[in-house]
């Protein structure tokens, strides 16, 4: 055990890891990860009459930024994550300390250039928000165009240490966990911390959100019940970044100044429907706290912010998902179980029947009702599981499509329970469905198509002549790969290692008998007995070790 721990840099971590994991009730998981040397307590009472969701919300939570971050995006997992951690995980906000001001001016300092009285009319030293990457304030800047309101968001000083620290930990773990655990491994750790990894570090580079903003603004310029905040790229680096100010309210206190529930989940589904089916780019991390309503009460304007996060669908992928809304918004079950087959990968062989047979029970139990009688996130957590559990593997950003519907879903029955998502939904599918076959569409497709069969057509007489002079030559080699031919082969090849040295033991024993030489005969049989027992256990050991692999 010392010889693994010497490959963890961060002892001190993994020891207040451990302690949280022990304090919430979580001994049985440290000893089994081999980590009970760090152990300094027992469970405490803390721990009892505490459901296993909340007491996992309750670690996290602990655990800091890092981990509530990890908590944060495992909640938009519904194919690898049970229902009650999901939506315990869904209740996680960051909580955390501002960061003294004079760090903060510091911070800017080293990013800008330049003291922060330097850049800005005036800043408040008091911050807007915090939250686990950063803290924002407000301020005015000098503009060509005169003063401007706007916030400054501050990435915490050395949060990308800390964060990078505790992800090198959280490998270690997982990879310890699928080790030790074996039943663990249907929630994929090692998968999932390499999603968090790659999550976080896009999170970490303000320049990325600086593009995002840009490029959600260029989506909806047509759009004015839509805005995204205007980013002041000079006066914005990788961890600062300065920003339009919002003027508004968020969405609940939006409703309770009068604003018109009904256009507020309209304007938000359209959001949602364009950026993912028109664009593939949407907001990965789109709860009601990351949008303000501004404007009048009977016309409100959406803003949206927070764009760190984001998920893109490629052309393929979005095409497959909305022939997957197509079908739910006609309540067709079979083109479901088709959007669902197409858009999963098969990682065994699936009985089509039985899915499709699956996905026309959930269908009856979901579709055809108003909102305030539908779960969508529970349909699309039954949809991805019932997949799953068919052997048929969801890409994660699909996924993200999914949280983005969930929102809608939150939102709509809070404020505006009699809208059916499904009805507001069909208009917007139905004009993208007709668009495919629009003559624009169909043309450039064709020119795309033509272009390849060119392509192909011209190389394809040069690539002939090559086969045909490799098998002129003799140097025509044909090449199959099959996964369990070299296990295939190892077995074979022990088994008849086995034979021959039992079967020479036993002529060698018949030999020895005949002429007389029974003690040594008899060594000889006993060795065959033995060699031939000893391969026949350890065979049937490592067949049930592979099935239960």
């Amino acid at each position: 055990m010392a010889g693994i721990l010497d490959t963890v840099k961060d002892l001190d971590r993994l020891r207040q890891i451990v302690q949280v994991l022990i304090r919430h009730g979580f001994g049985e998981v440290v000893q089994r990860v081999g980590l009970g040397s760090l152990a300094a307590g027992k469970p405490t009472p803390e721990s009892s009459g505490v459901s296993r969701a909340e007491r996992i919300r309750l670690v996290v939570t602990d655990l800091g930024p890092s981990f509530v971050k990890l908590g944060q995006i495992l909640s938009t997992r519904p194919d690898l994550i049970p229902a009650d951690i999901i939506e315990e995980l869904k209740r996680l906000q960051d909580q955390v300390p501002p960061v003294p001001i004079d760090q903060i001016r510091h911070q800017i300092h080293a990013e800008l250039g330049a003291p922060v009285d330097q850049i800005f009319a005036s800043f408040d030293p008091n911050p807007l928000a915090c939250a686990s990457i950063g803290q924002v304030h407000r301020a005015t800047l000098e503009t060509p165009n005169g003063l401007k309101e706007v916030v400054v968001k501050v990435q915490r000083p050395n949060i990308k240490q800390v964060i990078e620290r505790d992800i090198e930990l959280l490998f270690w773990l997982a990879k310890a966990m699928e080790r030790a655990m074996p039943e663990s491994r249907i929630y994929q750790p090692v998968k999932l911390v390499a999603e968090f990894d790659r999550a976080i570090s896009a999170e970490l580079d303000f320049t990325l959100e600086a593009d995002h903003a840009t490029k959600f603004s260029k989506n909806f310029e047509l759009k004015p019940e839509i805005t995204f905040p205007y980013v002041y790229r000079d006066h914005s680096a990788k961890r600062v970044m300065t920003l339009e100010f919002f003027s508004g309210h968020k969405i609940y206190a939006a409703i309770e100044h009068g604003f018109n529930a009904e256009k507020i989940c309209k304007n938000t589904l359209g959001l949602i429907i364009q950026a993912v089916f028109e664009d593939g780019f949407f907001h990965a991390d789109p709860h009601p706290g990351n949008f303000i309503l501004m404007g009048a009460p009977e016309a409100p304007i959406l803003g949206v912010i927070d764009l760190g996060l984001v998920g893109r669908l490629t052309p393929q992928m979005r095409e497959k998902t909305i022939d997957l809304m197509i079908a739910a918004v006609q309540e067709d079950p079979r083109g479901i179980a088709d959007a669902l087959w197409a858009i999963g990968t098969p990682t065994k062989k699936i009985d089509r029947n039985a899915f499709e047979a699956e996905v026309a029970g959930l269908s009856d139990r979901y579709l055809g009702k108003q909102l305030q009688d539908i779960q969508l996130s529970r349909m699309i957590q039954d949809l991805v599981g019932g997949a799953q559990r068919y052997g048929l593997e969801i890409p994660p950003d699909f996924l993200l499509v999914g949280k983005a519907l969930m929102t809608v879903e939150g939102v709509g029955k809070e404020i505006y329970p009699e809208l059916d998502v499904f009805a507001e939904m069909k208009p917007y599918f139905m004009r993208l469905m007709w668009a495919r076959y629009s003559p624009e569409r169909l043309t450039t497709d064709l020119v795309r198509t033509l272009s390849r069969i060119s392509g192909a057509a011209t190389d394809l007489p040069m690539q002939s002549q090559e086969i045909l002079d490799d098998l002129r030559k003799g140097k025509l080699e044909v090449r199959t790969r099959e996964p369990s031919l070299p296990l295939g082969v190892d077995v074979l090849g022990r088994r008849v290692y086995s034979g021959l040295v039992v079967s020479g033991f036993l002529i060698s024993s018949s030999v020895l008998f005949a002429g007389g030489e029974n003690i040594l005969g008899g060594l000889f049989f006993l060795g065959a007995l033995g060699w031939g027992s000893l391969h026949t256990v350890r065979s049937m050991w490592a067949n049930r070790k592979r099935d239960k692999r």
